[in-house]
């Protein structure tokens, strides 16, 4: 996959080997991996489109449509823009623990304190 990747001239991040990015003029795409899943977003329709043509050339891939949960993050478009949250992720740990029906506790943290980053 990376060699197609790279082929189509996406490089890949040193930082993150499931990170493959591509710049050309003023469009860029950027696409994430992660075991059988994928991600790709960027600012140009027409270039995210053409990747996923050269992907089902290269291999079976399906295309689920935009984004929605993606590794216990929920993701949600609007006109404002994306917001992303992990509350069902939190609702499936408490689940998990039996937990789900609990009662809150209260947090001994103050609510919305700001830390700075010497704190």
């Amino acid at each position: 996959f990376t060699n197609a990747l790279q082929d189509a001239g996406f490089v890949q991040s040193l930082a993150d080997y499931s990170l493959f990015t591509r710049y050309h003029d003023n469009s860029f795409t950027i696409i994430l991996i992660y075991v059988d899943d994928i991600v790709i977003t960027g600012n140009d329709p027409k270039a995210i489109q053409s990747l996923k043509d050269f992907l089902h050339t290269r291999f079976r891939i399906k295309d689920l449509g935009n984004l929605k949960y993606f590794l216990g993050i929920e993701v949600a478009r609007s006109k404002k823009g994306i917001f992303i949250s992990q509350r069902k992720y939190a609702l499936d740990i408490l689940d998990d623990a039996g937990l789900l029906g609990a009662r809150p506790y209260s947090f001994p943290m103050e609510q919305m304190l700001r830390l700075n980053p010497t704190d």
